[in-house]
């Protein structure tokens, strides 16, 4: 019977003594670590060219966030899995992650061991999660995938839900309306239903309430 090839990881952490113990954790036959990048931008430009089967990527980087990087890479390398290995074990840095299509998400402080069974576990279709962050995203879905406000959203028509999506998405009233093959006025006038409606000040705190309660 043919061995597994390894699991080939790229880990993305600006501090090099992070990128020493994580590679250091990682020395098994079974796993290569192909490549490091110190910051998003660099991760950007190896990953693509390097293919990964799995991304260790780091939230807090300088510049680009790891979250804004997993959501650039999720879409163009469809085959490596994005795990976020962050010392946040915030709830919204958690939820955004999952939305812009991470595969996993390990806080800083579990143990070498600990890592080296998640990175396993993958192959296997284990959930690179702990259980009371499994148990974070599960409730988020159960209650509408909408930042746990499935009441307030019921107070936005469908339109206005499509509206705040877009815009959570970051696109411009123009792009908007484009998408929506509507005006931009008509947008503008959607987007003050929904600051009304949510009782929020301004469009970011309605992407931010949209995004992650």
């Amino acid at each position: 019977m043919e061995a597994e090839a390894p699991i080939r990881v790229l880990l993305v952490d600006d501090h090099a003594l992070v990128r020493s113990a994580i590679r250091q954790a990682l020395d098994a036959p079974d796993i290569e670590v192909v490549g490091e990048a110190r910051n998003a931008e660099e991760a950007l430009d190896l990953a693509p060219r390097l293919r990964p089967d799995l991304l260790l990527l780091d939230i807090d980087l300088p510049g680009m966030t790891g979250i804004e990087a997993v959501r650039e890479l999720a879409p163009r390398l469809p085959e490596t899995r994005v795990v976020m290995l962050t010392v946040s074990t915030d709830r919204r840095n958690l939820l955004e992650a999952m939305r812009h299509g991470a595969a996993g998400y390990l806080t800083k402080d579990l143990t070498g061991d600990a890592l080296l069974r998640a990175v396993r576990g993958l192959r296997r279709g284990d959930l690179a999660m702990s259980r009371q962050h499994a148990a974070q995203v599960v409730e988020h879905l159960q209650r509408g995938g909408h930042g746990g406000m499935p009441g307030e959203m019921r107070l936005l028509s469908a339109r206005e839900q499509e509206v705040l999506r877009l815009l959570a998405e970051g696109l411009t009233d123009r792009e908007i309306a484009g998408a929506l093959a509507i005006s931009p006025r008509t947008v503008e006038s959607h987007v003050s239903a929904v600051l009304r409606k949510l009782e929020v000040r301004n469009r970011a705190e309605a992407a931010q309430r949209y995004r992650c309660g």
